[in-house]
Parts: structure tokens; sequence; C-alpha cells
């Protein structure tokens, strides 16, 4: 497996080995020992597996209390995936990185503790396959908006946006509870 770091600290692109012939194709997308070696030692406590039609936005999510590090793959289609440092002692608080993770590119993002979360599916169905260091937890689940112009995500455009109700009425990041 490769990793390749971003520019915010503890945020990861990793990549597996992938073995294909006529058949189709094989590769490891977790191992424990493996991931340890490569500096993230997470223990994983709950796997989700989430379906999103085109344009379908999530996010952005946190919990509070019981914050979850987070290793998202793309089992099925394409996604625009945002991570976004909400660590107030952080150099890069309120900063966003994103990757684009389909089942073309198998690649991998690993989000620690600390970080919000949302995603933009880009092709007609995504299926979004991670998991979670810490259990969902609704009475600490929190969301910031994804329109938040502190934030400035820079969105792929092309498609009409789905946002949930939840999501829509997310809180800006000056007034977010971060504690």
């Amino acid at each position: 497996m490769k990793i390749s770091p971003t520019p915010i600290e503890g945020l990861f692109i990793l990549e597996p080995q992938v073995f294909a012939d006529t058949r189709g194709f094989f590769f490891e997308s977790y191992n424990r020992k493996t991931l340890a070696a490569l500096g993230i030692d997470t223990a994983f406590v709950q796997d989700n597996h989430s379906l999103s039609l085109r344009g379908t936005l999530r996010g952005i999510h946190y919990q509070v209390r019981t914050p979850q590090a987070k290793l998202i793959r793309v089992g099925a289609g394409e996604i625009f995936d945002v991570a976004v440092d909400l660590r107030r002692s952080s150099a890069t608080f309120g900063r966003w990185f994103a990757v684009v993770l389909s089942a073309a590119n198998k690649l991998q993002f690993f989000i620690p503790r600390g970080f919000g979360h949302g995603f933009l599916a880009l092709s007609q169905t995504a299926e979004v396959l991670y998991k979670a260091s810490d259990y969902y937890a609704p009475e600490n689940e929190r969301c910031i908006r994804w329109d938040d112009p502190d934030l400035a995500i820079d969105w792929p455009g092309g498609c009409d946006l789905i946002v949930s109700p939840k999501d829509a009425e997310g809180r800006f990041l000056p007034e977010a509870d971060l504690a």
C-alpha cells in the first residue's frame, strides 16, 4: 500500500496494490498491521455503506465527545470527498482538502479524529464504504453547512444538488459546536 500525505497534517490518501488480470482484480482494502506500519494505528469499530444518487451532498458531519477517524473508499461510482480540519489548536484549523475517490481509482482517504467530513456524488450512483473508529452517536452528531463562506469549499458543479433538511440546517463554522 502506498501512502501519500496531504497539505493538512494527519490526512492521507492511500493507494492499495491492485492485482488485476483477465478475470478481474483483487486488492486488500484494509490491514491494520500494514496501516500501523505506515503510521496509521487506528482501531476501527464500525463499517458503514451508503448509496447516493448523482448530486447528493452529504455533510459536513462530525461528532463531539466521541470523534471518529474514518477510512473511506468507493465501491461503485465516484465522489468528491472533503475533510475539514476542526482542530482548534491546529495551524490548519478551518482548512479543507478534497480528493476524488472512485471504484476505478480505488484510492482511500484516511481522516483522523478532529475533522468534519462530507462528499458529493459525481456519478449516477455512488456506493461509499467507510470504517469509523467510534460508534455513531446521534446525540453527538453535528453538521457544518456545506456552503459555509468561511470554508469556501470548491464543490464541483454540473449537477443539481440534493441536500437533506438536516444538512441544510447545519451551522456555519464560527457558530459550530466543536467542543
